[in-house]
């Protein structure tokens, strides 16, 4: 047994994916970081010891252009590629090297924080040190830092620390929440345990244990929707503990689950509904997942009507998009549905002063802890948002030591600069241009090989559709759309009605105010074009949704790959899981995406477009918001595409900065709940290479060649002998596979 202290700029405690996600983005940034986890594996509620597949503002699908990009998309990526099957524990290794490979981070793994030392008035503390046990090594830690972040779930170091927080359910009066109740009630959303079978092959029994519950004493065989075939996070309704303390009860709250789950296991051996004679119990998590339980007071609240109204903030530092998703106290035994959920109608921003202490001057945090009612937790607390929150609140750490301000004072002076440095690391922010005055590229001029103008899907091989449905083809609009032509066929002579509509905010995609409508004659014959015009000029690029009203004698025409910028809705309402009730009432549950995802009408749309020109590639964003916002060259263009960057006088950089674009309307699950057959996303770039031209040459020099490339943002370093140069620019010369040369960001830092 020894004791030992660790000093450090900044540390996190809380190995979950907000943790990570803070501590590499302060690691990355230059400082002296500590990751202390109380577990073996790193991961949280997404690890092998719980199992629960990793969600995010995709929302298994229901949301557009969503999936988070920054360190969590890092993970997401190469999850994909090493682990196609969705394995948990190759998963864990995915994490953990994301953690190691980092120089500035130091990780304590089986270190349980027991105490914390802090200083000060209730108004105004500040915390000195938290202290740690180390399980099997029997080393007692003191950890110093002058900045400390709580990813801990539970919100244990705020709370031994003094940090303000809230317990359960508002009422409905104190932030004027409509699903909140009348009154407050010290309710949460449950924990749940999760288990994994598997077929052997042969007939194998099953005698339950003497803990295993009856479930046909309770409400669940009537009430969820079980399944002999389904495992994992499938059973993400074996929830309970809602009506308890859920840290205080965390051992009776895992003892009754279990107890149920070997009551289904039971239910589905021995009953005689199920054919699961050659199936086995493989594995039982014994570490409850836990979904809520302490939320720190921030120096802002976010509200359900934040989320459902998608107030923009000027500290808007992370976005979700899964619903508001709450869930009945009682659980697994409740006779109404396991979840109720209602949707924005796109992605939400969160504010960064949800992510500091209002009372502990030097403690932020990140995850499901932090400032939010109850209401609106429900739509932030799932893992992939609490890592984009993890990003930005370790980067905010790493800003303050930098400027010498504590948390509060970083949002009053510089949060401008807490922005724009996560969009230089490519994090997930909705609605935030470059403005970073180190970027040369913004002052340059950008041109290319060829540039992708006509928005089209060509006819290829496209396959029939009957036209059943009313129909919506997204399209970018830059800077007006006068006419789209499709592709038809019809038995008999008949009409179709084709609308335009806008979408309300820029990152929405749903048809939000109708602005042009129009009739169309259709003759009988077998893929005739018709146009129908769709005036639209708006003020700024934003996208339109073209629909085509149901028609039964119609058929359009459905065709492989999207272009860029462009999906596909549905009307019809769509809902896969039956144990959720999801309102109607939004747009985005309407006209969902998830019916043709990866598919397009054939269609022309005219004039020649701006959507996609150099310049998008320079002007930040970094993700679908209006537009594309990113430069795609001519899919017809033969040979090597690239992109070109020019000043008018010679300048001298430090690096150049390349976002490529891997598809954010693709849902990467961890456990690959949605699968996508691609390892590796067939539009990013795969062989390139940048070049510079040296003042006073005619040659271009190369500066970084990369072959077999998988990933979305890749720095390059340029050696001091680059010298100064008047041009730059990114050779693509092969994809992964799209038939176009795609570039989100090209920055030239100084």
């Amino acid at each position: 047994m020894r004791t030992q202290t660790v000093e450090a700029d900044i540390i996190v405690v809380g190995g979950g994916l907000a943790g990570v996600s803070a501590a590499v983005a302060a690691a990355r940034l230059g400082r002296r970081t500590v990751l202390i986890n109380n577990r073996p594996v790193l991961g949280g509620n997404s690890s092998s010891e719980v199992r629960v597949w990793v969600c995010g503002a995709t929302a298994h699908g229901n949301q557009r252009w969503a999936r988070e990009t920054g360190i969590i998309g890092e993970m997401y990526r190469e999850n994909q590629f090493r682990n196609p099957e969705g394995n948990p524990v190759y998963w864990d290794d995915v994490v953990l090297d994301t953690v190691r490979r980092e120089p500035n981070l130091t990780l304590f793994l089986n270190t349980e924080v027991l105490e914390a030392e802090a200083t000060g008035p209730d108004d105004a503390r500040r915390v000195l040190s938290v202290t740690g046990w180390t399980m099997g090594s029997e080393i007692r830690t003191v950890f110093r830092a002058p900045l400390f972040l709580d990813c801990t779930g539970d919100g244990l170091i705020g709370r031994l620390v003094g940090a303000r927080h809230r317990l359960g359910k508002e009422s409905r009066a104190e932030f004027g929440e409509e699903w909140a109740p009348e009154q407050p009630v010290r309710e949460f959303l449950g924990s749940t345990l999760l288990f994994y079978t598997k077929d052997i092959g042969r007939p194998v029994k099953y005698v339950a244990p003497e803990s295993a519950k009856d479930i046909s004493t309770t409400p669940i065989p009537a009430t969820r929707i079980i399944r002999s075939g389904d495992s994992g996070a499938h059973y993400w309704w074996i929830e309970w503990g809602g009506q308890l303390d859920i840290v205080d009860d965390n051992e009776r709250i895992r003892d009754e689950l279990r107890s149920v789950i070997l009551g289904i296991w039971d239910h589905i051996k021995n009953s005689g509904e199920f054919d699961a004679d050659n199936l086995t119990l493989e594995w039982i998590g014994n570490l409850p997942g836990k979904r809520e339980y302490r939320r720190f007071i921030g120096d802002y609240t976010l509200r359900q009507q934040d989320v459902l109204e998608q107030t923009a903030f000027d500290d808007g530092v992370a976005f979700g998009g899964w619903s508001i998703d709450l869930h009945p106290a009682e659980g697994m035994y409740a006779t109404g549905a396991g979840a109720v959920q209602r949707f924005s109608d796109g992605l939400f921003e969160i504010p960064y002063r949800s992510l500091y202490s209002a009372n502990v001057e030097n403690l932020l945090m990140a995850g499901r802890n932090v400032s939010a009612t109850h209401i609106a937790f429900g739509a932030a607390r799932v893992m992939a948002t609490c890592a984009a929150m993890g990003e930005a609140a370790g980067t905010a750490a790493a800003l303050c030591l930098e400027h010498d301000v504590t948390p509060r004072g970083l949002y009053e002076q510089h949060r401008e600069d807490l922005r724009q440095t996560l969009l230089r690391a490519d994090a997930s922010l909705i609605g935030v241009a470059n403005a970073d005055p180190a970027d040369l590229a913004r002052g340059a001029t950008a041109t290319a090989s060829s540039t992708l103008r006509t928005i089209e899907a060509p006819e290829g091989d496209a396959e029939p559709l009957p036209l059943v449905d009313d129909l919506g083809i997204v399209v970018p609009v830059h800077p007006r759309l006068d006419t789209v032509d499709l592709l038809v066929s019809a038995d008999q002579p008949t009409t179709l009605t084709v609308e335009t509509w806008s979408t309300g905010l820029r990152q929405n995609v749903v048809p939000q105010h109708l602005e042009h409508t129009t009739t169309v004659e259709v003759p009988a014959g077998e893929r005739v074009w018709v146009q129908a015009g769709t005036r639209f000029a708006p003020g700024e690029p934003q996208n339109a949704v073209v629909v085509v009203r149901a028609n039964p004698l119609v058929r359009v025409h459905t065709t492989t790959p999207l272009p860029p910028g462009v999906l596909t809705l549905v009307h019809r309402v769509d809902n896969d899981d039956r144990n959720v009730e999801v309102d109607r009432d939004g747009l985005l549950v309407q006209w969902p995406t998830k019916p043709l995802r990866g598919k397009t009408l054939v269609f022309r749309a005219q004039p020649e477009s701006e959507a996609l020109a150099p310049e998008r590639a320079t002007g930040g964003y970094n993700r679908p918001y209006g537009g594309p916002n990113m430069w795609a060259s001519d899919p017809s263009a033969d040979g090597e595409q690239w992109l070109r960057l020019d000043w008018e006088r010679p300048v001298t950089a430090s690096e150049v900065r390349l976002v490529f674009d891997d598809d954010v309307d693709i849902e990467l699950n961890t456990l690959h709940h949605h699968r996508t057959p691609d390892e590796v996303m067939p539009t990013l770039a795969r062989d390139y290479r940048v070049e510079v031209l040296p003042v006073g040459s005619a040659s271009w020099r190369t500066v970084a060649e990369v072959r077999d490339n998988r990933h979305r943002l890749r720095v390059h370093a340029l050696p001091a002998e680059s010298g100064a140069f008047t041009a730059a620019r990114v050779v693509i010369e092969r994809t992964n596979g799209a038939r176009e040369a795609r570039v989100v960001a090209f920055r030239v830092q100084s």
